[in-house]
């Protein structure tokens, strides 16, 4: 009978995230340090003591990943299980790059099945001899999450394979997401219980966990974790099919650093963070960040390395020697290329025995000469896709060897069993040439270890060794992660049967110098970027993303995987509603400066004439004869006095303060009666070249500007080009009494000195030359050209024009970066706040309208 925890799938699938418990009552597990209530939300035990309190509190590390870096077999008797450390682990073997007495936590499943009745008994014996923490996931979940949504939809997907039938990938099936979420969900718990959120650091790794740091966030605000895929991320075009693309995102962004193999897969990501969820990324001082609601995402761009010292042991292993001579002798005279590959459909093992094929149609000289060597691992996944390439495969091989074979010699060695480390070594010894024909994979550490075999192991200074030249030869496929740092390697798009020949013949033909320079030059890199150094560059870039957790002010908010954690500087606060009408009510000369636009009158409306609330709300405060009420915004005079007519008494700043109205009775002020437009002649070509090309971008023509506005147009291109045009505008018009300015979707030029600053300035002017000097300032805005105002508060404040007592609330709409004090989320809250001291204003007394100066 399955328990509650797993009857209601669809709920944690749409992020409305139940209590979880075990299918039975079960001893908890010795946590390593305690953590004070904070079990409850997400499991069904509230007890939250610790068995084993830490006496001491020190920084250390859980790293969170589908397996643990450990093997398990039955004792011989069948009476429990040994276990023993997996030394070719990347997850062991990063421990190499972290602080030497920083504690190591693993959590994660193991590849075997341990009944229900041992799992108890499994668990503490982890914990105390590897402190490692399984997760054990019930058979339904694991089948479902692993086999189904990781390998048969995330996989392929990442991969560049969409599915156009449902026999060509795996079409979208929410059940296996809802298991993907609480399988996800299992590991997070485990995580919870070893935890202390004030001194730990969380590293999750890879596609099979990519929601945990939301299920870890939302118990953990200030938690220090980061993310980590191995695989590729696609681009925005083939990622943007995924079903749940939004939720996954999101969830990732829960992780204070995230990381990446390539710039490529680094860029793919943001494209998508841009194009579904309006965000953008900023470079600063060499670091890739996305603000995502006040906290700084870090992006990290770090290729996973090698194990040095592993491959140094087995290189000292006397088998490997002997399997080196054996070898020599079997391939004496022959040349060998050296394929090493997962069994996959992604690994492009057929497309390069093509190539081989096609070397030798090419270049008989070879036949008799060349032999390729293809070792297979084990397949990790199933299918008919699968099965479809293992036939392939061995259908190239028998007729590449019947078309090319005679009595001792095989042009192709296919080897699909189960290869010791020694003996695989000793192929790399022999090999001149290794070829990666994979169509994606997301790093492959496969010419990495060729190198360093080939290398061999470091000689005595005494030894002779060490003055003969080392040489070794890569082919390798553009679409591999380590491709970009393998410099010295032929690359090669797989695809292309003739060229991938071509480079073969070229990687075993070239000069033994050439190949002793290459193999020198990856030699240099591959020995000192190694799994020490990633992982050793990814803490550190943790750290630093991570260091002003405990100096900000944070808060949970959202629902379901639409949850996030907003960061703010401690200054920087939601305005209190109760607070503004508390000094609204004990002030007496009040000046209220309004934006329009993404203030009062929301973005994404498609009619943007103001409602009947706002016009109420507005005509409420003009009817306080205490206030003086002025809507500043870049629109044009005729719509706004058109739209605000019905209110009689409110100023209006047009065009940023080029037209100003201090009633509907008063005549519209132009800035500076005399300003020069000539520069609209240079402008104008300009903004319509960039027009043109930009498909979804408009001109707007003002009295007073130019507006280039391109937020229908697609958001990369579209930012991309208002950067180009903001440097063409600012050279062109060097000499030009004018501004260029970028804002929210638009490039402006318009005369220099117009600025919303201005028109504050004016109003608290006039305000204090008539005796009514502002002892309450409300300025709310939503973009860039705001800011004018919130810093012309504090000029006027350094000036005199408003006292120091006076009661000053600068107000951005959204969370951001602001010279303003207080925040607002969206219009809808402008309103309401507007709505609530409207109702403690005093409307009994005729209003006195504001006085021009």
């Amino acid at each position: 009978m399955m328990s509650r925890s797993y009857t209601n799938l669809l709920d944690l699938a749409s992020g409305n995230f139940p209590a979880m418990g075990q299918p039975r009552e079960k001893k908890r597990l010795p946590r390593v340090m305690t953590v004070a209530g904070v079990i409850s939300e997400l499991d069904d035990d509230h007890s939250v003591a610790s068995d084993v309190p830490s006496s001491i509190a020190q920084d250390r590390m859980i790293i969170v990943a589908n397996q643990l870096p450990v093997n398990a077999k039955r004792r011989p008797d069948n009476k429990g299980w040994s276990f023993s450390w997996d030394e070719d682990s990347l997850l062991l073997q990063l421990k190499d790059g972290l602080p030497e007495d920083m504690e190591v936590i693993y959590v994660g499943s193991l590849q075997v099945d341990v009944d229900l009745s041992e799992q108890d008994e499994v668990s503490q014996l982890l914990l105390d001899r590897f402190k490692c923490v399984p997760a054990f996931l019930p058979l339904d979940i694991l089948s479902k999450f692993y086999h189904g949504f990781c390998k048969q939809q995330l996989w392929p997907l990442f991969h560049y394979m969409l599915p156009f039938s449902a026999n060509h990938g795996g079409r979208f099936d929410r059940s296996l997401w809802e298991a993907y979420v609480a399988a996800n969900k299992i590991f997070s718990q485990k995580v919870i219980e070893v935890i202390n959120p004030d001194d730990d650091y969380v590293w999750v790794h890879d596609y099979h966990l990519m929601v945990v740091p939301t299920f870890l966030r939302r118990k953990f605000i200030k938690l220090r974790m980061g993310f980590f895929l191995h695989s590729p991320f696609p681009s925005s075009e083939i990622y943007r099919t995924l079903t749940v693309r939004e939720e996954i995102l999101k969830a990732l962004l829960n992780s204070d650093l995230i990381g990446f193999h390539t710039f490529d897969y680094a860029r793919h990501f943001l494209s998508c963070c841009s194009r579904m969820l309006g965000l953008e990324y900023q470079s600063k001082r060499g670091y890739i960040g996305l603000d995502y609601y006040g906290r700084t995402v870090g992006i990290k761009i770090m290729p996973v390395g090698i194990h040095m010292g592993q491959i140094e042991s087995v290189l000292r292993l006397a088998d490997k020697e002997w399997r080196v001579g054996e070898l020599k002798q079997q391939f004496e005279g022959k040349t060998v290329l050296l394929g090493v590959d997962d069994m996959d459909i992604f690994k492009g093992v057929n497309l390069k025995l093509l190539a081989m094929e096609q070397m030798l149609k090419q270049h008989p000289k070879w036949q008799g000469r060349a032999v390729l060597v293809q070792i297979a691992n084990p397949a990790r996944g199933k299918g008919k896709d699968l099965e479809e390439v293992q036939g392939e495969i061995d259908a190239s091989c028998r007729r590449i060897n019947k078309t090319f074979g005679r009595p001792g010699y095989e042009p192709v060695i296919f080897i699909d069993r189960p290869m010791s480390l020694s003996e695989r070594a000793a192929y790399y010894t022999i090999a001149e040439c290794v070829v990666v024909a994979a169509v994606r994979d997301g790093m492959n550490l496969t010419p990495y270890e060729y190198i360093v075999y080939r290398q061999g192991v470091p000689p005595l200074e005494s030894s002779s060794e060490s003055t003969v030249p080392k040489k070794s030869m890569l082919v390798v496929s553009e679409f591999i992660g380590c491709s970009p740092s393998l410099s010295g390697a032929i690359r090669v798009n797989p695809w292309n049967i003739e060229t991938t020949a071509e480079a073969m013949n070229e990687a075993i033909s070239m000069a033994d110098s050439e190949k002793q320079l290459r193999h020198e030059k990856h030699y240099r890199y591959v020995s000192t970027h190694n799994v020490a150094y990633w992982s050793r560059s990814f803490f550190q870039d943790m750290e630093r993303t991570c260091k002003d957790h405990f100096r900000r002010r944070c808060w949970g908010s959202g629902l379901g995987f639409g949850f996030r954690v907003v960061a703010l500087d401690p200054n920087f606060r939601k305005l209190s509603v109760d607070a503004i009408v508390s000094a609204y009510l004990r002030c007496k000369n009040r000046a209220i400066l309004l934006d329009y636009d993404g203030t009062v009158m929301p973005q994404t409306s498609i009619i943007k004439s103001p409602s009947q609330e706002v016009i109420s709300i507005i005509n409420t405060l003009c009817g306080d004869r205490k206030n003086t009420v002025f809507v500043v915004s870049g629109r044009g005079k005729d719509s706004l006095g058109k739209w605000f007519s019905p209110c009689r008494k409110v100023g209006i700043a047009a065009e940023h303060g080029y037209f100003m109205r201090w009633t509907a009775d008063d005549e519209w002020e132009i800035f500076g009666q005399t300003c020069y437009f000539g520069w609209t002649h240079i402008a104008e070509p300009v903004m319509k070249q960039y027009t043109e090309a930009t498909d979804g971008s408009s001109i707007e023509t003002k009295e007073s500007a130019l507006v280039w506005h391109h937020r229908d147009a697609d958001p990369g291109f579209g930012a991309s080009q208002a950067k180009d045009m903001l440097d063409h505008l600012e050279s062109v018009l060097a000499n030009e009494p004018v501004a260029v300015k970028s804002g929210q979707f638009i490039v402006e030029v318009r005369p220099q000195g117009i600025s919303k600053g201005v028109v504050a300035e004016k109003v608290f002017t006039s305000m204090a030359e008539n005796g009514r000097q502002a002892d309450f300032v409300l300025c709310i805005g939503d973009d860039r050209s705001d800011e004018d105002m919130f810093e012309m508060i504090g000029s006027s404040i350094n000036t005199s024009v408003l006292s120091p007592s006076t009661s000053v609330f600068s107000c951005i709409v959204g969370q951001k970066p602001s010279k303003a004090k207080y925040y607002l989320d969206d219009a809808t809250e402008v309103i309401n706040m507007l709505g609530a001291i409207a109702e403690a204003s005093d409307t009994d007394t005729e209003a006195s309208p504001p006085s021009s100066p």
